[in-house]
């Protein structure tokens, strides 16, 4: 499977912002899908995951402002990003697994696709 991210910008702390996630391929509904941030001189922090059968878990920073849904009609998952920080200006990436699920959703070596990041930046 091929994913393209997308829907970064420069946005203001406060403001919200929806990326988008789309897979090429098929038996997306398969796929667990999870997003990942890096800031510049920092390590990739784990954001959120969506499985297969719609189950979510977020990182500690971003509960209760991100949401990641899915539409496998249309093979995307989103990630709304509300109250948007400045300590969130990262770049965004999507990344893809469609074997089984196990307990380590949240590292990076959990996912065997990954797409290209896009670019946030919160404005203070």
């Amino acid at each position: 499977v091929q994913l393209q991210a997308s829907g970064g910008g420069l946005v203001q702390v406060g403001d919200s912002l929806r990326l988008s996630c789309v897979a090429s391929g098929r038996s997306f509904n398969t796929y667990a899908v999870g997003w990942f941030r890096q800031a510049p001189g920092k390590e990739r922090e784990f954001v959120a995951v969506i499985s297969r059968s719609g189950y979510t878990y977020y990182g500690n920073s971003v509960k209760d402002r991100f949401t990641i849904s899915r539409d496998d009609a249309k093979n995307t998952v989103y990630l709304q990003m509300n109250s948007l920080k400045s300590e969130d200006t990262a770049v965004y990436s999507c990344a893809a697994r469609n074997r089984a699920w196990s307990g380590d959703w949240f590292k990076p070596s959990f996912y065997d696709y990954w797409g290209q990041g896009t670019q946030v930046t919160v404005s203070s």
